[in-house]
């Protein structure tokens, strides 16, 4: 488990607030940000996140239906979408990617937990201990 993998799952998980998430997204270049993208795309489709938890993931991100990311979630298949707001390039609209990638994590990890693993489960991530920083 690599730290940035660890610090994704905090974040989608409430254990590190997303204002502590930004900055550390900012703290890396444009090649760094987009590699954080897909991976975090990478998470939402393991965590099979579906259309249906668009609308959510808006919501927790905080973000108005008409920004891009926001827009591109709800149009079409899951999979393609996640691909496009991954790939997006402007700085303002990278960060609101990332917001909003985080919130589908959260949305579909939690299905996942009640679904499958609410008896427990073997899944580093979710035994992740409330992180300080």
């Amino acid at each position: 488990m690599a730290a940035r993998d660890i610090i994704l799952n905090e974040l989608a998980q409430g254990l590190r607030p997303m204002s502590w998430g930004i900055e550390w997204f900012d703290t890396h270049g444009p090649e760094a940000q987009a590699e954080v993208l897909l991976f975090m795309r990478h998470h939402c489709v393991q965590a099979r996140a579906v259309t249906e938890d668009g609308p959510e993931s808006i919501r927790r991100a905080g973000l108005r239906p008409t920004h891009t990311p926001a827009v591109l979630i709800t149009r079409g298949p899951i999979d393609q979408q996640l691909g496009k707001i991954a790939g997006l390039t402007p700085l303002d609209e990278r960060r609101k990617a990332f917001r909003l990638l985080v919130a589908v994590l959260a949305v579909a990890d939690e299905r996942r937990r009640e679904r499958f693993c609410s008896g427990g489960c073997g899944h580093w991530w979710h035994n992740l201990p409330i992180a300080g920083g």
